[in-house]
């Protein structure tokens, strides 16, 4: 059940933002610490494991996940199993602790940056889940689950591997900003009824179906686009990869776009959000690491 609570299925969207920035290190300066790198990445896994538990949890004593809402058994552990809530409750705040303990390594290694990044990732963590009014329930969610995952986990792990706070991370973290800012609005837009009748106000509650969907296909355009200029800009060897990149993504990206994101929907939709982060943050890393490799040669 711990398995089930941490939803592995979801740990792309805190592995790709780990991966790039060490891409992006490692093209910037020629070295990367194996040990600290993947320090970094149990660290960021379990701090998506204790959101994915928390969310679980918050919406099973809420009421707001029941058996008849077409809710993926993965994603409503606690609505399809005899647990204890409150022991998915201590479960999670286990992560953090584990989470934290783990930070201490790249505190030590790096300084004070990467644990106030941390502590902001934390509160956000629990507001996203808990409290009065969750951010989940805001028309926010997405760009707060985009910026903190896809954004600040790129710019505390590029500081704590190469030592620099570059601002030029965050740029470079556009890519990983929109696509897990997808994976939420996946969620919601098929969840339009069930968020209503739960008095959510998300942005597809506040949207409707028809504009979500057509903001969706928009933002599955520039997430590629964003990739192709960074690549250009700043990783002009990589454009190599590109076209390769274009050919692995097009049918994840046709069928989604095809997906009506509805609720009978929903799961098929979660599964083809996933591939395509898992798709273009591969190719997107694989090109900044191939833009070291032709300096090299050059």
């Amino acid at each position: 059940m711990a398995w089930l609570l941490a939803a592995p299925h979801t740990w792309p969207a805190s592995i790709l933002p780990v991966l790039v920035a060490c891409a992006c290190a490692y093209a910037t300066t020629g070295a990367l610490s194996v040990t600290m790198a993947c320090t970094l990445l149990v660290i960021c896994v379990l701090m998506q494991s204790a959101v994915n538990t928390l969310n679980d949890y918050f919406d099973y004593v809420k009421g707001t996940d029941s058996e008849e809402d077409n809710v993926d058994p993965s994603d409503a552990v606690l609505v399809y199993n005899d647990v204890n809530p409150a022991s998915a409750l201590r479960l999670a705040l286990g992560m953090l602790a584990a989470a934290f303990a783990l930070g201490i390594y790249p505190i030590v290694q790096a300084g004070w940056i990467p644990l106030v990044i941390a502590l902001v990732g934390a509160l956000i963590v629990f507001l996203y889940s808990g409290g009065k009014t969750p951010i989940s329930y805001l028309p926010i969610g997405e760009l707060v689950s985009g910026f903190v995952m896809g954004g600040l986990i790129p710019l505390a792990c590029y500081q704590v591997l190469t030592g620099s706070l570059d601002w030029r991370a965050l740029a470079w973290a556009v890519p990983t900003v929109i696509g897990i800012g997808l994976i939420m609005l996946t969620n919601n837009t098929c969840d339009i009824e069930k968020d209503v009748a739960a008095q959510r106000k998300t942005l597809a509650v506040l949207l409707g179906r028809a504009r979500a969907v057509r903001l969706y296909h928009a933002l599955m355009y520039a997430w590629v686009a964003a990739v192709i200029v960074i690549v250009g800009v700043w990783f002009t060897g990589g454009l190599v990869v590109m076209p390769f990149m274009l050919l692995a993504v097009y049918p994840i990206a046709k069928a989604l776009r095809s997906n009506p994101l509805a609720n009978p929907a929903r799961i098929g939709a979660m599964a083809q959000i996933c591939s395509l982060n898992v798709a273009l943050g591969a190719f997107y890393a694989a090109a900044v690491l191939a833009s070291r490799g032709m300096t090299l040669m050059i």
